[in-house]
């Protein structure tokens, strides 16, 4: 059994100063959101992209603004990309990671009658097994943190079905919940806490091109109708969730899936 680690002080419970993190996917959206949220609260944050000049861009900005934050082109659905990138992660923090963000995810709504070998191999690989792997690889790295965390970023439709003709997306990120609830028994030894965040709708570029049906937002207008706050999702919503779970505050939430998504589980209407 873990013992209780020590929380602190008040301050040093609210804050990430001087903690290791590795968010995949983390040049636009929920993803960009989280890297600066953590960097913002004091960790050393490195970040992976398939999109070179959308890396460089962001790093940048980040720079611009006093982050520590460092990148490498990375493309989640490859396996040796995956090695190499936990490889890069080992060195930069001498082995030892503190906080894994698995953020990486794709989609794209195809009736499931027509969804193709290649399509289901695709939306397996990105959504599900290059979190598994990644989470696999990392836990050296986070089994030398006295204290550390992994969140993955799953979706509302891996909790409810929702129509936007996405099963295999919605299939893959119900495993990612069990998958955190399984990794959250297995590493308690070491310490290591397993979350999830399953947002709804949010304001970021995969969702307006997923959600928009043909240049109509039919989608959008069905979840805000249904969504007792009444809008979309902001990513600075979920990131700021994310990095409460990654704090000494948070160190005896381990095993949940939290829904950020204003109220529209819950919604019977």
């Amino acid at each position: 059994m873990a013992e209780a680690s020590n929380i602190g002080s008040k301050s040093s419970r609210w804050s990430l100063q001087g903690l290791t993190a590795l968010v995949t996917g983390g040049s636009k959206g929920i993803g960009y959101a989280i890297v600066e949220e953590l960097a913002g609260l004091g960790a050393r944050v490195h970040t992976c992209s398939r999109n070179e000049a959308q890396l460089n861009e962001s790093l940048h900005e980040w720079s611009a603004k006093g982050y520590h934050v460092t990148g490498s082109v990375c493309d989640m659905a490859s396996r040796p990309q995956r090695e190499d990138l936990i490889a890069k992660v080992s060195g930069l923090f001498n082995g030892k990671l503190d906080i894994l963000v698995n953020n990486v995810g794709t989609n794209f709504q195809k009736e499931t009658t027509e969804v193709t070998e290649e399509d289901f191999r695709f939306l397996v690989s990105t959504n599900l097994e290059s979190a598994f792997h990644i989470s696999q690889l990392a836990y050296p790295l986070l089994k030398s943190s006295e204290a550390a965390s992994v969140v993955f970023i799953s979706s509302i439709a891996g909790v409810v079905s929702v129509d936007m003709k996405g099963t295999i997306y919605s299939a893959a990120k119900g495993a990612i919940n069990q998958l955190t609830r399984n990794l959250a028994c297995e590493w308690a030894k070491h310490n290591i806490r397993t979350n999830c965040i399953a947002p709804g709708p949010i304001k970021t570029s995969l969702a307006e091109r997923v959600l928009n049906l043909d240049g109509e937002a039919k989608l959008v207008d069905a979840f805000v109708s249904r969504t007792p706050l009444g809008r979309m999702g902001e990513a600075g919503e979920v990131s700021s969730i994310v990095a409460f779970l990654c704090m000494p505050a948070a160190s005896y939430i381990t095993g949940q899936t939290i829904c950020v998504d204003g109220g529209l589980t819950v919604n019977a209407v």
